[in-house]
């Protein structure tokens, strides 16, 4: 394998997706594959089916991965969508010693967005940039001229006349559970981004994740002031950044030495 090939994974709330990524100009040099996430989400259970999906592309090298917890140093600090006995556990140590692997592990909001600020939109870099993947919940990258503020975590937020968090009245799970129509749920969401608007006056929100592709069945229902725009890099934009993300964490290894 050449060494700008990283092996990008995104663990999801319902389902664990990777491909090879080129780390260099973005692109997946392999097709996307995507294994369920076990339930219960437990780290014994989630490690077996992360190191399954690395061996489906016969992978020893640089693995990066995005995570859907709060993540600080390795660590998993918080679980809103997984298992609760990801509390305190190194994801990083977790996840190589099952796939053989060097693993660095990223928040996986923060990787998606750090995906589409590099390889997708060529504008909205400077003053406060929202990003937003919509799908079992709702997670959030924040960067400041172009900076990242990580681990964000503004699908945790309540609304205001709402007793749920943010992702449990607006996410794409949310549209499922209720059976909502592209209008009804369009206008939920519009609470959100209202809400975050007065919270950060973002120049830009970008919207990742699943729905993405679906962004002009609710687009009429955005009435927000800054501009709301689809990720360029849809649902692969997590596998793209954690890759990213993973082998300039191994290069500063490198020069540290």
């Amino acid at each position: 394998m050449q060494s700008n090939q990283v092996l990008g994974i995104d663990v999801g709330a319902s389902g664990i997706k990777g491909a090879i990524v080129d780390v260099t100009t973005g692109k997946l040099l392999t097709s996307r594959l995507r294994l369920l996430t076990p339930v219960p989400s437990t780290p014994e259970a989630m490690a077996h089916t992360f190191a399954e999906l690395a061996r489906s592309y016969n992978w020893t090298g640089l693995i990066g991965c995005g995570f859907p917890t709060l993540v600080r140093e390795g660590v998993s600090i918080a679980a809103s969508n997984l298992d609760k006995s990801w509390i305190g556990k190194n994801v990083e140590t977790v996840f190589s010693e099952a796939s053989g692997c060097l693993v660095k592990v990223l928040n996986d909001a923060d990787a998606a967005g750090m995906a589409e600020m590099r390889f997708g939109l060529d504008k909205g870099k400077k003053g406060v940039l929202v990003f937003i993947t919509i799908g079992t919940g709702l997670g959030s990258a924040v960067f400041i001229d172009g900076k990242i503020v990580p681990n964000t975590e503004l699908g945790q937020i309540y609304l205001k006349g709402h007793e749920k968090i943010a992702e449990q009245y607006a996410s794409s799970s949310a549209k499922d559970r209720d059976n909502l129509s592209w209008e009804v749920w369009g206008k939920r969401f519009n609470e959100y981004l209202t809400h975050l608007e007065l919270l950060f006056s973002p120049n830009l929100f970008i919207l990742g994740g699943g729905t993405s592709k679906n962004f002009k069945d609710y687009a009429p229902y955005l009435t927000v002031d800054a501009q709301v725009v689809p990720a360029q890099l849809l649902n692969s934009a997590g596998m793209i950044g954690a890759a990213c993300y993973a082998f300039e964490r191994s290069q500063l290894a490198v020069l540290s030495e």
